[in-house]
């Protein structure tokens, strides 16, 4: 075959696969608990979001999926003429609308196990061999008579089976888990999806929920929000509607990350490939709702180098920061701090101690695509804490082109005299740098 013969292979998704390999080491072997509820199984792209679970699948994810049947349970007790109103969103349901509801709930089961088990030649699902199971992992009991309404048939959760269920998924079973829970005394109760798939996530400890409804994520005046931590869906939360679907997605998310889930995940399934977005490139699709922090802002290590010498150099050819090299940074790596993001060093600089009671600021960097923020002051607060951990009372910085930002940030200029006399030696007169400084 000749050079001009050869295919084209699209860049981007060089681009893309190469960088997703972090996230796919990282992914393998973890538990991924995934709710959707009736009106993804009716959505156009469930077929290709079946095809996705399959790909999680095969790259060593552990799966238990959870779903929902609203709208199938809405006409098959409509069909039968039965009443089963909601009352606070939750169904009152009568016993005499059970056979409808286990029919509605048990035909997305056995939708979801055909579908999981194609194998067609020339189809995503090819040579997949998966075993979806599922069985009584949930037990429930009676929802009660609350506010003076007897939920009847309704029920909550009560355990989960994690033996059996991480039993399945050590053979490398996906495990189908539905909105129905069995009492001891073995009656079948009506459960709300969600709380199924927030008690089967903290009681299996899995490393992430995955909540599919249909909008992208949580937006708040037009705005996506990408990461949120629990105090700040509370506050978001004050006064809305938790009837609605994508604040109470963010109700069990937040309960999620309190009781030990440490990251969850709101996304459309109504948007092609939002699952592999928001698991495999590093801004995501949706939402992040995590315990932690999604960037960490830490002191830095010798396996930072590589990451700070790209943020670095750009800075440096342009002349706006000091050229160091590689040796240097090793040397003083005890006197940087990093901003990380999935271990993508974002931002990086240095507190350099001059004497015993004053310190300077240097090598300040943020990532071009990541200035928008306020990750520069949320550095520059960390080497502030850091110097008055350590008996510092002033603080120096030498700048050429970043004057206003230091000064917007408590910094004032002062001579270069007033350096202390060790630092004024090695002060270089050829870059003409301005000199700020700040008491702490």
């Amino acid at each position: 075959m000749t050079t001009s013969a050869m295919p084209q292979i699209n860049p981007e998704y060089v681009h893309w696969f190469r960088n997703s390999a972090p996230y796919i080491n990282t992914h393998r072997g973890k538990t991924f608990v995934i709710m959707f509820g009736g009106e993804a199984v009716n959505h156009p792209n469930f077929s290709t979001l079946i095809h996705d679970f399959a790909l999680l699948h095969s790259l060593g994810i552990k799966l238990v999926l959870v779903h929902g049947a609203r709208p199938q349970i809405e006409k098959n007790i409509k069909e039968a003429g039965i009443a089963a109103a909601l009352h606070q969103d939750i169904r009152v349901t009568p016993r005499v609308a059970m056979p409808s509801i286990l029919q509605a709930v048990g035909a997305i089961r056995l939708q979801l196990e055909a579908q999981l088990s194609m194998g067609l030649a020339n189809s995503p699902m090819y040579g997949s061999r998966i075993d979806a199971i599922s069985g009584n992992f949930v037990t429930a009991r009676p929802y009660g008579v609350r506010d003076g309404v007897d939920y009847q048939m309704t029920g909550e959760v009560r355990s989960i089976d994690v033996e059996a269920i991480k039993n399945n998924l050590l053979h490398d079973h996906i495990v189908i888990l539905g909105s129905m829970g069995y009492s001891a005394t073995g009656e079948v109760f009506n459960l709300l999806a969600e709380d199924v798939a927030l008690s089967a996530a903290v009681a299996l400890g899995a490393d992430k929920l995955i909540l599919l409804g249909e909008e992208t994520g949580i937006n708040d005046n037009d705005r996506l929000l990408r990461e949120m931590i629990p105090n700040e869906v509370d506050r978001f939360l004050r006064g809305r509607d938790l009837n609605c679907e994508i604040n109470y997605f963010l109700h069990c998310a937040s309960s999620a990350c309190r009781q030990g889930v440490h990251r969850t995940h709101i996304i459309s399934y109504a948007k092609d490939g939002a699952l592999l977005e928001e698991l495999f490139t590093r801004d995501g699709s949706g939402t992040l709702i995590s315990h932690d922090p999604y960037e960490e802002i830490r002191r830095a290590n010798i396996d930072d180098v590589v990451g700070m010498l790209e943020l670095l150099t750009p800075l440096e050819e342009q002349g706006i920061l000091v050229a160091r090299s590689r040796e240097r940074l090793e040397q003083e790596i005890d006197n940087y701090s990093v901003i990380e993001r999935d271990g993508m060093i974002l931002g990086c600089a240095s507190l350099n101690p001059l004497d015993e009671t004053s310190a300077e600021v240097a090598c300040v960097a943020v990532h071009p695509e990541y200035r928008s923020g306020s990750r520069g002051a949320d550095l520059l607060a960390f080497l502030e804490q850091q110097a008055r951990s350590h008996g510092m009372q002033r603080l120096f910085v030498l700048t050429t082109r970043t004057a206003h930002w230091f000064v917007e940030h408590g910094f004032v200029e002062v001579d270069a005299s007033a350096l202390p006399e060790a630092r004024q030696q090695q002060y270089n007169n050829g870059r003409n740098s301005k000199v700020f400084q700040k008491m702490l």
